[in-house]
């Protein structure tokens, strides 16, 4: 009777799963990283930008179709964009992460830039976002930063 029980709650326990919490999950937690990142850029905030790339050399950001390699670089570059209009607007609900392995990960997201050089007229431009993202174990930090200009209709 003992083991008959034990088999059945085995079974009700193998069987069943328990609730994952949606905060738990690798797609919440690199959604919550580029939200994030996304607040970060637009309160035009280099720290906490900083804090949210990848420090190692191989960190690479495409601007304008010119590669900048290393987090220092690119902080440079977005403080630069920050003296004029820079601001992100994303399609979350087009947001989309892909889980590679444990450790590594890939976003996509439509995004809208508004940006101007300081002093003139800001353009609204459309790209299609794609990030790479490492864990760590500081969290996720964002490897590549890969916009590609939507063009217009």
């Amino acid at each position: 009777m003992r083991s008959a029980l034990s088999a059945a709650v085995l079974a009700v326990a193998v069987l069943v799963p328990l609730p994952v919490r949606a905060a738990d999950s690798p797609e919440s937690e690199l959604r919550a990283t580029f939200e994030r990142f996304v607040a970060a850029q637009n309160a035009h905030d280099a720290k906490a930008v900083g804090e949210l790339l990848w420090d190692r050399p191989g960190f690479l950001w495409i601007t304008r179709g010119t590669p900048v390699w290393g987090r220092e670089a690119a902080l440079q570059r977005f403080e630069a964009n920050y003296a004029g209009t820079w601001k992100l607007d994303p399609d979350m609900a087009r947001f989309r992460a892909t889980v590679l392995d444990a450790g590594t990960a890939q976003i996509f997201v439509p995004i809208t830039f508004t940006i101007g050089p300081p002093g003139k007229p800001p353009q609204a431009l459309t790209f299609h976002m794609n990030q790479v993202l490492v864990r760590t174990a500081a969290g996720w930090k964002v490897a590549s930063i890969l916009p590609i200009p939507v063009p217009n209709p």
